[in-house]
C-alpha cells in the first residue's frame, strides 16, 4: 500500500498539519471504520499500520485473527516505537 494514497484517500491531503481538528476526526472515523471492514488481510495490516502511525489504532488481537499477522503488528509497533525514541532529543 502507498502511504500517500492512503493518507489522500482518508484525509484528502498527503499533509496532515494543514487539516482541522474535524478533518482528521472526520478521515481517522473513515480508516478505523475500514479496517473493521477490510476482508483482505494485506489490506487491513496496511491501514492498521496508519492507524498506528497516527496512535489510533485498534487492539492487534481484536483486529487480527492469524497469530502470524498479530506478531507482524507487534513487530512493526516495536519498529515504529524505537525510531521515534531514537529521534527524541535527550
Amino acid at each position: 500500500m502507498d502511504f500517500d494514497y492512503l493518507l489522500t484517500g482518508f484525509f484528502g491531503t498527503t499533509e496532515l498539519g494543514d487539516l482541522s481538528p474535524d478533518q482528521l476526526a472526520s478521515g481517522i472515523e473513515r480508516l478505523q471504520v475500514q479496517i473493521g471492514l477490510e476482508r483482505d488481510d494485506g489490506r487491513r495490516f496496511g491501514l492498521w499500520c496508519l492507524a498506528y502511525m497516527l496512535g489510533v489504532a485498534p487492539d492487534v488481537t481484536a483486529t487480527f485473527e492469524d497469530e502470524d499477522d498479530r506478531n507482524a503488528a507487534r513487530d512493526f509497533m516495536d519498529t515504529v516505537d524505537r525510531e521515534m525514541d531514537a529521534e527524541e532529543p535527550n
